[in-house]
């Protein structure tokens, strides 16, 4: 269909003449058009990948991939429990935890907090706190030291700092010889971490020593849980299912899904919906090179009648109008694929730039989770996006190539 000569005067009709300017300025404002679509939609969809990574590695970092429990809310044999779950395909790490709750007082100032006794070294195999650390040493943790690590913010609330004291009171109350007296034990702040606003995990989160945990508590030598990390995080729901079929029916087995997926469900669905509507800026173009296309099959009837007569072929002169619209999207789409990447790698450099420059705050991370422009470019959304790209400038070339192949030389040569 594309033989030589089809394709020679369809590359010929993309170059303006000297009385056809406007049709070519049309088709210049096209190819814009698209180029200027696909360079918004890779820049979009790269920063809106940027963010959802953000959240990932914030909640995934600390959010517990699965979590095995009991209705009591006790785990006496956990090291046997410990030992059988490292086994399970998937778990590539496995920690005991004692989850509790908590008001923290200094002085006048209290705040409530989730505080969780865990073991120092085995903590780190299943959570990134040890890597948000702004100050002290989550190794500080002694068992018998009564040390703690808070949030930033959670240390801000009630004035402290490393090395000052905290008053930890539980909600369970202690039977003394002089009555009922509420527990509590003043703690040392031996570090303080910082995982991001959003979730809650500065503000609310208290680490303390396993066994100061179970002392404080009183579990014994038993545990509220066990927390496992996977290999891969998307297998969860699998692995709680098999978990869950190998335990007793005292064991509660739930994963990260029961948490955030609604959340992530969200930020698809939402990512899936821009791409859509971005995608409308593309197709817009596209339909103006369809009238741009037909402005030209306009121009050239004569041209038409006179190939007509000279043997061209209906499906020769629909090649040579799709040539033309097609070399139209292929620029457009090159131009924004080349300009949407260059964007999408250096936008993070750019918003930092306009930041200093003009002395402003574009994004805070008390609304944003964080306080730059975080971007991602993913290459199978680029490839979605020129794609979809080429496919409706293909489209738009459809009719008007059409229309150019039923012209008939006598009617087109009539009135020239």
């Amino acid at each position: 269909m594309f033989h030589p000569i089809a394709l020679y005067i369809g590359l010929r009709y993309t170059r303006a003449k000297r009385r056809n300017h406007f049709i070519s300025f049309i088709s210049l404002t096209s190819m814009i058009g698209i180029a200027l679509g696909v360079a918004v939609l890779i820049t979009v969809l790269s920063v809106m990948n940027g963010f959802d990574q953000e959240i990932r590695n914030r909640i995934f970092g600390m959010a517990n991939h699965v979590t095995v429990t009991t209705y009591s809310g006790k785990v006496l044999n956990w090291q046997g429990l410990e030992h059988d779950l490292k086994q399970t395909d998937g778990v590539v790490a496995a920690a005991p935890f004692v989850s509790g709750q908590g008001f923290l007082m200094n002085g006048s100032l209290r705040h409530p907090a989730a505080i969780t006794g865990v073991d120092p070294d085995q903590e780190a195999t299943v959570s990134i706190i040890t890597e948000k650390m702004t100050v002290g040493s989550f190794k500080n943790l002694k068992p018998g030291k009564f040390g703690i690590v808070i949030g930033e913010q959670l240390a801000e609330s009630l004035a402290i700092s490393i090395g000052d004291k905290v008053t930890l009171l539980v909600p369970d109350v202690a039977v003394t010889p002089l009555g009922i007296m509420p527990r509590l034990k003043v703690f040392t702040v031996v570090g303080t971490f910082k995982v991001g606003n959003g979730f809650g995990f500065d503000s609310e989160l208290g680490y303390i020593n396993l066994k100061d945990a179970q002392a404080l508590y009183q579990f014994g030598n038993a545990v509220s849980g066990v927390r496992l990390k996977l290999n891969d995080l998307y297998i969860a729901p699998k692995v709680t299912q098999t978990i869950a079929q190998q335990l007793p029916s005292n064991f509660i087995v739930s994963n990260w899904t029961y948490d955030y997926g609604s959340l992530f469900h969200a930020i698809q669905l939402e990512k899936t919906m821009m791409f859509l509507i971005l995608l409308l800026l593309v197709a817009i173009a596209a339909f103006n090179l369809v009238s741009t296309l037909v402005m030209v099959v306009t121009d050239k009837r004569a041209d038409i009648a006179i190939l007509r007569t000279l043997g061209a072929t209906p499906r020769t002169i629909l090649a040579i109008f799709m040539v033309q619209g097609t070399i139209v999207g292929f620029v457009g789409t090159f131009i924004g694929l080349i300009g949407g990447v260059t964007l999408a790698l250096n936008v993070t450099r750019l918003v930092e730039w306009i930041e200093q420059t003009f002395h402003v705050q574009l994004l805070s991370s008390n609304v944003y989770y964080v306080n730059y422009l975080p971007s991602q470019l993913v290459w199978s959304d680029v490839w979605h996006i020129c794609v979809a790209a080429l496919i409706m400038s293909l489209l738009a070339t459809l009719y008007p190539a059409w229309r150019a192949a039923r012209t008939q030389p006598a009617e087109a040569l009539r009135y020239e």
